[in-house]
């Protein structure tokens, strides 16, 4: 079966595994597509990203010296969507014939545990794609959590790739009057179409300055530029005791994020917002299970609307091209997807 791998930097290939036995309790999934997350998969392809440099202690929650992932990576990505073609005897659910969405990599089959597929069945008629947007909704949904957004809130989002504009349009629904800012024009007219009141081009000038013009600062400034710099200027814009959340994935040493300036200043509140957990005053009540359904079920409502986000299907095996593609000529990209292909 074919799987994605980075071999090394730079180095995309697309190789064959063999096929995994059926184990009890587990189902047997052929992908149809899977979805890249742009910001992550490329600390991979960059080599980047922190766990090829650093040890995670899982217990004491700290990078270390030392090296938690090395290349050859196989099976990243975790957004993808697929036929159940075989069930092990004891599972009834879900039925072979579904479509189920989850997490198993850029690869063409995977053998998933049918408990972690539970409430994951696309319902008759939606359409395959839109089960790519999961995890990425989840992570989008987590930034607005952790924003703790109020009716009539005066929100800032900097960022406008796919997961900006899905949190710019739960922002909207959650009540909050949303500024979008990013650098290009399409992605601000896309937001304008997800529910933002105005938007700005970050290439014309301040963001902070331009809020403080009209509202005297946002409330709360939720960043997923990924950034130093877009994080300092989220500091900037927010009034005296707002909150950023500083949801983008930050790589390397914070150069240009000044700390001694208006987040010393004005007493701000810097929230960090990251999948692998919840806010610590919704756990009681959320997980990210719960907020993966929940966006789901807004799209198959209606509410949000997914399949416009998609620039680019692919064929899993020019995969080492599509990466070129997002490192080189990333405003040209919005979601792309792998389509496997029998």
């Amino acid at each position: 079966m074919h799987v994605i791998t980075f071999q090394e930097p730079g180095l995309v290939h697309v190789g064959l595994e063999p096929p995994a036995p059926l184990e009890p309790g587990c189902v047997r999934v052929r992908t149809i597509y899977s979805g890249v997350s742009a910001g992550t998969e490329l600390t991979a392809y960059r080599g980047t990203n922190p766990y090829l440099t650093r040890k995670w202690d899982t217990e004491r929650r700290l990078f270390t010296e030392g090296q938690t992932h090395a290349y050859p990576l196989s099976g990243w990505g975790y957004q993808e969507v697929g036929e159940v073609v075989e069930a092990a005897p004891d599972v009834a659910d879900p039925p072979v014939g579904s479509l189920v969405w989850g997490i198993w990599g850029h690869r063409a089959e995977a053998v998933v545990p049918a408990a972690r597929l539970t409430g994951h069945v696309l319902p008759p008629g939606a359409d395959p794609l839109s089960g790519v947007f999961a995890r990425v909704g989840a992570i989008a949904m987590n930034a607005v959590h952790a924003a703790d957004l109020h009716i009539g809130d005066q929100v800032a989002i900097f960022g406008q790739g796919v997961i900006g504009l899905l949190a710019t349009r739960m922002a909207v629904l959650s009540g909050a009057r949303v500024v979008a800012a990013d650098a290009i024009p399409a992605r601000l007219e896309l937001a304008r179409d997800y529910g933002a009141a105005e938007t700005f081009d970050v290439r014309s000038g301040s963001v902070a300055e331009f809020m403080r013009k009209r509202v005297e600062g946002a409330d709360t400034v939720i960043e997923l530029s990924g950034s130093h710099q877009g994080l300092h200027e989220a500091i900037r814009t927010v009034r005296k005791g707002g909150r950023v959340v500083a949801a983008g994935f930050y790589q390397g040493d914070g150069v240009g994020l000044r700390l001694g300036e208006e987040f010393h200043h004005n007493q701000v509140q810097l929230v960090s917002s990251q999948i692998g957990g919840v806010a610590s005053w919704l756990a009681h009540r959320w997980d990210v299970e719960r907020m993966q359904r929940t966006f789901m079920e807004l799209v198959h409502r209606g509410e949000i609307g997914v399949l416009d986000l998609v620039s680019h299907v692919v064929p899993a095996a020019e995969a080492a091209a599509a990466y070129e593609l997002l490192d080189k000529h990333p405003s040209d990209v919005l979601q792309l997807v792998f389509r496997f292909e029998e």
